[in-house]
């Protein structure tokens, strides 16, 4: 996501960092340089103009200009734009009763999908969803809505077989959730394509008798500047309160986003990356502007893990970590909770400079295969070879690596770095040098020292958790 943009701003500001003293000259050649960068990522052009015109009209001030470090001011000034771009604040969701959510937009954004995650997302925060099957045209999008949502463990109404007059649905499934006790309905709609007006005028009759609080368009964050000519045909249909742009993780240009919001002056409200119905996250303008510029998103790294990770079995494991007391059953624990983490790239994604880092990573880095490898060795040993890793010679190793299809080379290489880190642990100099190097991230990028066989990031130690958790506010 932002891949490019962020690889070309990178080498701008660092230019401009690296001049002692900046004049209009410097200024006006990275705005030249950024104006480009935009276009390339599929930025609209006028977005893209107006925005330059009003980063540069700042950093050409008196202020900045005879400042100490003016390339830091820069840099500050355009993230602040950036953010200001984006939409300013994160908008939440009009939740008030009745809290009817309509879902739009065009075939294979992912409104079915999103629909799903949006329905998990209200479920974890307390609230009592009820997902409504409103695609009619679309075969198999009904049981594909029927299947997420006991995936996701939300009730879900489907129409009868052969039904075709989606307003009629709309009044059923209304009378339906008033059994159901629900307090959230969510509205998954077919796909309509922008020049198909008996369906779109299909759209605004839903519209109307629903009257949703919330009438959110799913976008793919890969149609760039179509996905504005998108947003705007919509707007005008049905007056949208929202946009979810889906599939930014696949994207590497991202203009997206940084035109709809700016075109129809709706905000973005919730962005999916992954399929997996936890990967839809709330849109913090702020945060996204940060990612944009390589700073990172520590908060949501620190929320996203928060979601997935039991403090108590953390806890246990940093106990037993700083005594010393490590086994293989231990590093199995640790291993099940990095995968719940899910996808380990996107998380350590939100490192502050991991875009540096992630070009000098092998491919093999992120892995899962590896970790699943790595997990099928302790599997295979005994429950006392787990327990006492001193005991596991030659002819135990040869059955291991058999058992785990393996080679005995793998399984050595397992133990030894095993062997490794016990010594380490029980070293408290050392332990502690450890915990400092790994700091408050909690040594997710490799605390395991690479036991998890992705080169140091697919089987990190989970670290400082307890601060962490802290940090979203969560208490043992």
């Amino acid at each position: 996501m932002f891949s490019t943009l962020t690889d070309s701003l990178d080498k701008t500001f660092r230019n401009l960092r690296g001049v002692g003293k900046i004049s209009e000259k410097n200024i006006s050649d990275a705005m030249r340089e950024i104006r480009l960068a935009l276009l390339e990522a599929d930025v609209e052009f006028g977005v893209a103009k107006d925005f330059i015109a009003r980063v540069k009209d700042k950093a050409m001030g008196a202020d900045v200009l005879k400042s100490i470090k003016p390339g830091e001011q820069v840099v500050k000034i355009f993230h602040d734009e950036l953010a200001e771009l984006l939409g300013g604040d994160q908008s939440p969701l009009d939740l008030n009763p009745p809290a009817r959510i309509l879902l739009c937009g065009l075939n294979g954004a992912g409104k079915t999908t999103t629909s799903a995650k949006l329905a998990g997302r209200l479920k974890r925060e307390g609230r009592k969803p009820l997902l409504i099957a409103c695609d009619l045209y679309r075969p198999a999008a009904i049981e594909q809505l029927a299947t997420l949502g006991k995936q996701a463990g939300v009730p879900v109404y489907t129409p009868d077989a052969g039904e075709t007059d989606v307003v009629k649905v709309a009044g059923d499934a209304l009378k339906w959730a008033e059994s159901q006790s629900g307090t959230v309905l969510i509205f998954d709609t077919a796909g309509r394509q922008e020049l198909d007006d008996r369906l779109i005028e299909e759209l605004k009759q839903l519209h109307a008798f629903l009257e949703p609080k919330e009438t959110l368009l799913v976008a793919d964050a890969a149609t760039g500047q179509g996905a504005v000519s998108v947003a705007s045909h919509f707007d005008e249909a049905v007056g949208i309160t929202g946009i979810v742009l889906t599939k930014l993780d696949g994207d590497a240009r991202g203009g997206a986003a940084l035109s709809m919001r700016a075109v129809t002056g709706k905000p973005i409200k919730f962005v999916g990356e992954g399929e997996k119905l936890d990967q839809l996250f709330e849109f913090h303008p702020d945060r996204m502007a940060d990612r944009i510029l390589d700073m990172g998103d520590v908060v949501g790294m620190v929320e996203q893990v928060a979601s997935k990770i039991d403090e108590k079995d953390a806890m246990k494991s940093m106990s037993r970590l700083a005594e010393g007391k490590f086994d293989f059953y231990d590093f199995l624990d640790q291993m099940k909770m990095i995968e719940k983490l899910g996808d380990m790239k996107g998380l350590m994604s939100l490192i502050p400079g991991f875009g540096k880092i992630k070009k000098q990573l092998p491919d093999a880095a992120f892995d899962p295969r590896k970790m699943k490898r790595t997990e099928a060795i302790v599997l295979s040993m005994t429950p006392d070879e787990r327990r006492r890793p001193e005991i596991i010679k030659a002819s135990r190793r040869k059955r291991i690596a058999a058992g785990s299809g393996n080679t005995i080379m793998e399984v050595n290489k397992l133990i030894k770095q095993f062997g490794e880190m016990r010594k380490m642990m029980r070293s408290p100099g050392k332990m502690k040098k450890m915990m400092n190097q790994m700091g408050g991230m909690g040594g997710l990028g490799g605390g395991m020292g690479g036991l998890g066989g992705g080169g140091g990031m697919g089987g990190g130690g989970l670290g400082d958790l307890e601060s962490l958790l802290k940090g979203t506010g969560k208490r043992r």
